[in-house]
């Protein structure tokens, strides 16, 4: 059988399981790869690979053995001096070997952001002890916000409010940072109005745009999004300069998910991932090519016509509150019918084989009138699933 493409997808969540779909409407063959076996991409993959990303040999020989057209990151935690290797060979990464270096930790890419590209961010420092986390929070002062630098969906973030609680902020990053690195980043606290991601789309024709995207986070992961947000045109504007002027340096094409805090006066960079975001499940319902459709059709090469969007709509997420192996979902048909007849309600449920406390199990999806009563939709029919445990 011909395939358009052959891709190694690095990391196989729920992400990866949305781009997989994608991937094979334009006849491409996906090989899931994660640390554990029935990850949610790999049960709509061709086929699967199981084996820890940081494992460099094991690595190699994954892209060894299947010659991939394009090598697709979908976490952060990947050896990515494989990835420079294999690039230099003749390999496609995605976006770029170097956008997965310099964007595995948030301290690369800060150092990009703001020193390299001056672009308006928080104050910050680094810090590999709490010695040094004392110091930096002393230059950024209080309240603080303290993340390691290689983590994922707020994993072993916090906000410290007084000197006393920097040991256990310290603490609760280095136990939950990915990688082997103990180092975080201290970051000013920014009193915003609201954050945004921008999703933004490098193609060989040149940079795309999605309607912003707003959330709400709580221990640093996102609980909801939702389009549109209404920003002011001058700092939209200011937004999408940046995003621009930080996705042609880092290169590639693909989408990105670049973050913002925003105030009454101007937009701060915060972070950039690049690859498809988890706000960015809202496009699954919101656009007429969902982000996951973006990434492909770039990667591929193929035309992006022009990214419309449908309507307000928002997206909540669906958790699990403790460790098991054996359960179920209830409440599937009642989250259905939430709503007005006219609205949109739709769930993914990821496939995820266990669960964990807080970890994202699926998304209810709605459109509304506006986007308050889209996010009050999707919250209902997310509150309507539950899980039983067995």
């Amino acid at each position: 059988m011909a395939f358009t493409a052959r891709i190694l997808l690095l990391g196989s969540g729920e992400l990866g399981r949305e781009f997989a779909i994608s991937a094979k409407r334009l006849g491409c063959h996906v090989v899931a790869c994660d640390s554990y076996a029935g990850a949610p991409a790999m049960q709509v993959a061709d086929a699967a690979e199981v084996f820890p990303m940081l494992d460099a040999d094991r690595l190699r020989d994954a892209i060894e053995r299947h010659r991939p057209d394009f090598i697709v990151p979908e976490v952060e935690a990947i050896r990515t001096e494989v990835l420079q290797e294999v690039e230099a060979r003749g390999f496609t990464v995605v976006p770029s070997a170097r956008a997965t270096y310099m964007t595995m930790n948030r301290d690369r890419i800060r150092e990009v952001a703001a020193v390299e590209l001056g672009l308006r961010t928080s104050r910050y420092r680094y810090a590999e002890s709490l010695e040094d986390v004392e110091a930096a929070a002393a230059h950024t002062g209080f309240p603080c916000v303290i993340k390691p630098v290689m983590s994922s969906s707020g994993k072993g973030q916090s906000t410290v409010d007084a000197p006393d609680k920097l040991a256990a902020a310290w603490e609760y990053a280095v136990a939950n940072m990915r990688g082997d690195r103990r180092k975080v980043i201290v970051e000013e606290f920014i009193r915003f109005e609201y954050e945004i991601t921008l999703l933004t789309v490098r193609t060989r024709q040149g940079v795309l745009f999605c309607e912003p995207i707003g959330h709400r986070q709580e221990r640093g992961d996102y609980q909801e999004s939702w389009q549109p947000v209404g920003m002011a045109p001058a700092l939209l504007a200011a937004a999408q300069e940046m995003a621009r002027k930080v996705v042609d340096d880092l290169g590639g094409y693909g989408i990105f998910g670049v973050e913002f805090f925003v105030t009454k006066d101007e937009v701060i960079f915060s972070e950039l991932s690049p690859r498809p975001h988890d706000t960015g499940m809202v496009t699954l319902l919101s656009q007429t090519l969902s982000e996951f459709d973006l990434h492909a059709r770039a990667i591929l090469g193929l035309p992006i016509p022009a990214i419309d969007l449908r309507g307000p709509t928002a997206s909540a997420v669906i958790l699990a509150d403790r460790d098991s192996d054996r359960f179920a979902f209830e409440g599937l048909a009642e989250a259905l019918a939430v709503g007005r007849a006219d609205q949109a309600v739709d769930v993914r449920l990821f496939g995820k084989p266990t669960t964990r406390p807080y970890r994202r199990m699926g998304v209810a999806l709605a459109t509304g009138t506006t986007a308050e009563e889209a996010r009050r939709t999707a919250t209902e029919a997310a509150a309507r699933v539950h899980i039983r445990y067995e």
